[in-house]
């Protein structure tokens, strides 16, 4: 039985890990075994530079902090070394980062994950991982947006230009 000071640290990182989880948009839970320190390296700077919180957890903290979460499905991939991908702002992002690490190291493996407090499959976090970024996206909906206006421009510069200079011009 463990003595009273370290329950009650390990009850306040269960309670903190509760909250991290109830406090984003989407995570992703890795089995990070076997990858080297200078690729962990690399790996937690890319997610830290979009603002993604990731870090290793015990399976039993982890476990006792999905409790009352709706993400408690996600308790059965909870064995081996686990790491844990927070958003709380982007959808796609720890999805995206963490596939693309996870095809070129064979031994790094996604569980699984969750989107808006629901736990999602490994092809929903696939498909998550082929959507490209939030700015890109936006990007793309702004040249939609653009497109009719410039053709627009374009016409009326084609009448301006077929038609001539205006007659009190010259």
């Amino acid at each position: 039985m463990p003595n009273a000071k370290v329950l009650e640290q390990k009850q306040q990182i269960v309670a903190e890990l509760t909250e991290k989880v109830n406090g984003s948009i989407a995570g992703v839970i890795v089995d990070y075994k076997g990858i080297s320190v200078a690729d962990d390296t690399s790996l937690r700077k890319e997610l830290r530079e979009n603002n993604i919180d990731y870090f290793v957890v015990k399976n039993t903290l982890l476990s006792r902090a999905l409790e009352g979460t709706g993400l408690e499905d996600m308790r059965s991939v909870l064995e081996g070394t686990t790491a844990l991908a927070l958003s709380k702002e982007d959808h796609t992002a720890a999805a995206r980062i963490l596939a693309k690490f996870a095809e070129s190291h064979e031994s790094f493996n996604i569980k699984t994950g969750f989107l808006e407090g629901k736990v999602i499959d490994l092809a929903t976090i696939d498909s998550l991982a082929k959507l490209p970024s939030k700015e890109v996206l936006l990007a793309t909906v702004l040249s939609a947006f653009q497109a009719p206006i410039a053709a627009f421009a374009r016409a009326v510069q084609a009448i301006v230009d077929k038609n001539g200079a205006p007659a009190d011009a010259e």
